[in-house]
């Protein structure tokens, strides 16, 4: 690692002045992405500001909405009975994300605004049409990733709680890179009071809709609807562990997996 400064502030408040005084600051949460960055030397902020201090963790469900605190772990979203009576498919989600370790440190927050291409959570967050908190607005799901490790998050903004709208029905279903654990492809399905959302991650540079197969579902909600959809391997991505027409292949296989598992 390169040298830098370590703060670990109580409030966002002070998290913000902190990033603002200190330079090229970076915001830590779990640290599951950052910190392996800075072992490889691929990073080289002035200072490093830990979110962990502050309190920003927590599950509620209210009015149909299930909120979750961005500093909320993996492993709390998986095994939270809130989460799971209301939308198993985020629990049986968050529980598939790495491994143990990663799941105890790693948080809502910090995945999502890292944005990962082949993360998990937005997925969720798109596919659920989820709402995301920050400390000066909220931003719509469909808003806010905005392409590869790229957000609509502002310098010094932080994510402070996503909310999820309870779905009807929602399955999410991934083949994994069997070291990793991180999505070759990964689709979120739900069925919604406004509609039907597929959102896709791990196949191209960022999460994604598939709007032919959401117009598919539509009709009807089944297997069969999306079974016959080809998805153009045009903007996929590609790599020793897979082509991109295998994982436009692959797209349609999961979401086919991913709607049977809803309806069952």
């Amino acid at each position: 690692m390169y040298q830098f400064q370590y703060f670990r502030p109580k409030s966002l408040d002070e998290a913000r002045k902190l990033y603002e005084n200190n330079g090229d600051a970076k915001f830590l949460a779990g640290g599951q992405t950052l910190i392996p960055t800075l072992k490889q030397r691929l990073a080289q902020p002035t200072a490093l500001i830990d979110l962990g201090g502050i309190a920003m963790s927590g599950i509620k469900v209210a009015g149909g909405v299930v909120t979750i605190g961005a500093g909320t772990k993996h492993f709390d979203v998986a095994t939270s009975a809130d989460v799971k009576g209301t939308i198993p498919a985020l629990a049986h989600l968050a529980g598939h994300i790495g491994d143990p370790a990663v799941r105890h440190m790693g948080t809502l927050g910090g995945s999502i605004a890292n944005n990962d291409p082949a993360a998990d959570y937005p997925a969720a967050a798109l596919g659920l049409g989820a709402t995301i908190k920050t400390t000066s607005r909220s931003i719509n799901a469909d808003d806010f990733f905005t392409g590869m490790f790229e957000t609509a998050l502002e310098e010094g903004e932080i994510v402070t709680e996503v909310s999820f709208p309870v779905p009807e029905k929602a399955a999410y279903m991934k083949f994994p890179n069997p070291a990793s654990r991180y999505a070759m492809v990964g689709v979120f399905v739900a069925k919604t009071k406004t509609g039907v959302r597929v959102a896709v991650t791990g196949a191209a540079s960022s999460v994604f809709r598939e709007s032919a197969m959401e117009a598919a579902l539509a009709k009807s909600f089944t297997p069969d609807a999306v079974a016959g959809i080809k998805v153009s391997p045009a903007n996929m991505n590609g790599d020793l562990h897979g082509t991109a027409e295998y994982r436009a292949h692959l797209v349609t296989v999961m979401a086919k997996r991913a709607v049977a598992a809803a309806i069952a």
